[in-house]
């Protein structure tokens, strides 16, 4: 079978046993296509090569209904890995993340992700940016995002976690995950970094996702809480270049609270 080995000397103990498990744990709903891992060792993985092709339209909205069927598939609570450490970012520079869990949402985002992140660009940010940073996740820790469109209550989905359109590998036998940051989280994770710099019939990604797995009709307005973290991620590993979009982000996210009435 040919293979193709992802390697990393540099990167932290337990990388690769992350990734690889959170492969495994994507793969076990049988819901989305996941490349699968071959072998791994202490800084590398040996996955099966995949051989892209043209993404269509078709296979986009099959993406979204296999991304629903993945969420659906639950995690045992908030903020729960499939490995530990866990860790997200991109090989050369990957950080730690916490893995503690949480019954809520609010308290996995907010506290567990977002403030500890928010914590260590206050200085990129500069202290006015920081200040609306903090404002937005005061309300996503007050409950605006518990739920969808400011409806009920969310329970923990299986996600990628970093699924931004770089790690969809579009292959013959459909859109497969790679790269995966995998934990218990918010169902409206995965389809917010599919948005943040845009993938390939997005639209239809989400027309699949809503036909599996109906969402209310004004849940995209919601997607700024949910790309949130990957933002100060980029602002943390990548600096001022991605200030004003982290910023403006947090704005959005205090304003769609205002109209949910938080």
């Amino acid at each position: 079978m040919d293979d193709f080995v992802k390697r990393s000397p540099n990167a932290p103990a337990g990388y690769a046993a992350a990734e690889a498990a959170g492969l495994r744990w994507l793969a076990e709903p049988r819901a989305v296509p996941v490349v699968e891992v071959l072998e791994e060792g202490r800084d590398e993985l040996r996955l099966v090569r995949l051989e892209s092709v043209e993404p269509t339209a078709d296979a986009a909205r099959e993406l979204g209904r296999g991304l629903a069927r993945l969420h659906d598939a639950g995690a045992p609570g908030f903020g729960w890995s499939p490995a530990e450490p866990a860790f997200f970012g991109p090989l050369e520079k990957p950080f730690p993340v916490s893995t503690r869990v949480e019954d809520d949402f609010p308290d996995f985002w907010a506290e567990g992700r977002l403030r500890p992140l928010a914590d260590k660009v206050t200085r990129t940010l500069g202290a006015d940016g920081h200040d609306t940073v903090d404002e937005a996740i005061d309300v996503i820790a007050d409950g605006a995002y518990d739920g969808i469109s400011g409806q009920g209550t969310e329970e923990p989905s299986r996600v990628h976690g970093d699924l931004w359109s770089g790690n969809v590998l579009w292959t013959a036998a459909g859109a497969t995950l790679i790269d995966p940051a995998a934990h218990g989280g918010h169902r409206l994770e995965d389809l917010a970094l599919l948005s943040l710099f845009g993938a390939p019939f997005l639209e239809e990604i989400f027309a699949g996702y809503t036909a599996e797995h109906p969402l209310p009709g004004d849940w995209e307005q919601d997607l700024p809480a949910h790309l949130f973290f990957a933002l100060l991620a980029h602002v943390h590993l990548f600096g001022e270049a991605y200030v004003d979009q982290a910023i403006g982000t947090a704005e959005a996210i205090i304003a769609r609270a205002d109209a949910l009435g938080f």
